[in-house]
């Protein structure tokens, strides 16, 4: 059934791009990294992703501001992390939480002020943490004045600062849109008789790249930012900016394959490589692309240093692995998939270029219950695990705010209950198709990007002590049980050892720089690896079940120093417990 499809495509993850390239298998398991000859700080930074929106509310209005996060600096100092990427605080209508912006030079009065945000920063520099915004240039808000100008006549400078067709010309060819409530990503405008393009929802009008002055623009935006002191950009949904505005009709399958036809279109490396001149080179600061394309070719492109356009950039194949057993190829995903991704796209960026490590973000339903198990026996551990692999493997480690906790999806069972705007579009279009409301639910209550945008639990009061008024969206219900205060009287919970995990792989460089090998590849319930630079040598053992299992690596580690477990084991042992993470010195 067609809605099965459009399913599959929106809301397994509910994700903006999260879905890439599935190049082919690598030919070895052993790869080596020559990438230590480049460090960079941001190659050995853990980030941190904080979704201000939920994050800590400091006036009541039941929406995190700036002045709240002020408040948990020590917090996040208190975690070891050397970075923060903060999703949207610009000035916006709040179409998509902040990801339809207008004004890029504007803070969100839900936020605060600049005032404010030149606080945050100058607090995180002062502690030694840096700052990465998001920066969302595919498209605009329909409320950004560029847009107004453009809308008003056809004749007006900014027309051209998005895709326009006129409507004589007929209905313009079929563009799926992710976020609008019929799929259609042309809407029709009576003042100019005109459709404009939107990729995402109806009021995120796409920006025309092919435009210089619009670039410029942008530039001219970004470099404002980093010098008020900005360390980095990750770019939104930017590997769809390029359009082919021939606009040639598209293949059936566009709405459940639109990133292999939407993405990394003409011209986007030349505007990569023009930002990179103009801001990149300009200023020490990581940057970031959401999306690595097609193939390893395509995100070598990106990310490899001579390329001189991104540092690295976010494949999204193995985020993409799990999805709910009730959905079209959602089958509880495998452990041999799950190691055999990472193992390629590690292989492929052995010896060149850089990529980011990442399980879950704004976009994602919570980490454990999506790749772990969130049943009380197990959510701990399995959280635990989940943190051990994000950080012990080579590349950038991202971790969402709450995942050190081991914060679960709110799952929430009645549509009223969530927020988010592409799952209320795509409910109505659903049931305007007759589709099947219970098992929509049921993906729902899964997947939905909601789930991770639940107050942030800090302690036992009212709303998580997120508020002391009405959460934008409902709190998660299990935050007696699941809140940091409780987690820092604790000394093997979720939140110190994650500090720990922290730790460790800041006291060993072979983590973030040293060759990866993968062994005892078949095991269905164990990803076993080992690290190792400049003679040392470290094992890395992960059950990813509910089940006892052992590695068979063909090492003795009868003699191996155990540097982290997250059951608090003291001795080596490849007899792992249910999601037991170990990782020894050889």
């Amino acid at each position: 059934m067609k809605f099965l499809s459009n399913l599959t495509a929106v809301l397994s993850f509910l994700v903006l791009i999260n879905s890439s390239c599935n190049p082919g298998s690598t030919k070895s398991e052993t790869v080596v990294s020559k990438d230590s000859s480049g460090k960079k700080w941001w190659k050995e930074a853990v980030v941190y992703q904080l979704y201000p929106r939920s994050f800590k509310d400091s006036d009541g209005d039941g929406i995190g501001d700036i002045k709240g996060i002020i408040s948990k600096l020590d917090y996040i100092k208190s975690l070891g992390v050397d970075a923060v990427w903060l999703n949207p605080i610009y000035s916006s209508p709040n179409d998509d939480n902040g990801y339809d912006v207008s004004d890029y030079r504007g803070i969100m009065k839900d936020f605060g002020t600049m005032d404010d945000f030149n606080a945050l920063l100058k607090g995180m520099h002062e502690r030694n943490i840096k700052l990465m915004m998001d920066i969302v240039v595919n498209h605009s808000s329909d409320e950004h004045e560029w847009f107004k100008q453009s809308r008003s006549s056809r004749t007006n400078p900014y027309r051209e600062y998005y895709h326009w067709w006129n409507a004589e010309r007929g209905k313009p060819p079929y563009r799926y849109s992710l976020f609008d409530i019929n799929h259609d990503a042309w809407k029709y405008d009576s003042l100019t008789n005109a459709y404009y393009l939107h990729y995402f929802s109806r009021k995120q009008p796409d920006l025309n790249w092919e435009n210089p002055k619009l670039r410029k623009e942008i530039y001219d935006m970004m470099q404002f930012w980093a010098a008020k002191g900005v360390d980095g950009f990750r770019l939104d949904a930017f590997q769809f900016a390029a359009k082919d505005t021939s606009w040639p009709a598209m293949p059936a399958d566009l709405d459940v394959k639109f990133e292999k036809y939407y993405g990394m279109g003409k011209g986007l490396h030349e505007y990569l490589k023009e930002m990179n001149e103009a801001v990149f080179s300009k200023y020490d600061v990581m940057s970031v692309a959401e999306g690595a394309g097609q193939t390893f070719e395509d995100a070598h492109n990106l990310v490899d240093a001579d390329r001189k356009e991104l540092g690295m950039a976010y494949a999204f194949d193995g985020v993409n692995l799990a999805k709910m057993p009730a959905t079209p190829g959602g089958e509880a995903y495998s452990v041999l998939k799950f190691k055999e991704v990472f193992t390629r796209w590690d292989s492929a960026f052995a010896e060149k270029g850089w990529l980011a490590v990442f399980l879950s973000n704004h976009d994602q339903a919570r980490l454990v219950s999506r790749f772990g198990n969130d049943a009380p026996a197990f959510r701990e551990s399995s959280a635990k695990m989940l943190n051990t692999f994000l950080l012990t493997m080579r590349g950038t480690p991202y971790v969402y705010n709450g995942d050190e906790l081991a914060m679960s999806n709110a799952g929430f069972d009645k549509i009223e209950d969530y927020k988010d705007m592409a799952t209320l579009n795509e409910y109505q279009y659903q049931k305007n198709k007759g589709a099947d409301m219970n098992r929509f639910m049921e993906s729902v209550k899964f997947g939905c990007r909601d789930n991770g945008r639940t107050g942030f639990q800090w302690d036992t009061t009212a709303n998580a002590g997120f508020t002391t008024g009405i959460p934008w969206l409902k709190t998660n219900p299990n935050y007696k049980t699941i809140n940091a205060a409780a987690q820092e009287k604790e000394a093997g919970s979720p939140l110190n050892y994650f500090r720990k995990l922290v730790k460790l792989r800041k006291d060993n460089q072979v983590l973030v720089y040293g060759k990866y090998a993968l062994l005892d590849k078949d095991n269905p319930a164990v990803y076993a690896y080992t690290r190792e630079m400049n003679g040392k040598k470290l094992l890395v053992l992960l059950n990813f079940t509910a089940k006892e299992a052992t590695a068979n690596t063909g090492i003795d580690i009868s003699k191996a120093k155990v540097l982290i477990n997250n059951y608090g084991a003291g001795s080596a042992t490849a007899t792992l417990k249910p999601y037991e993470a170990t990782v020894l010195e050889l």
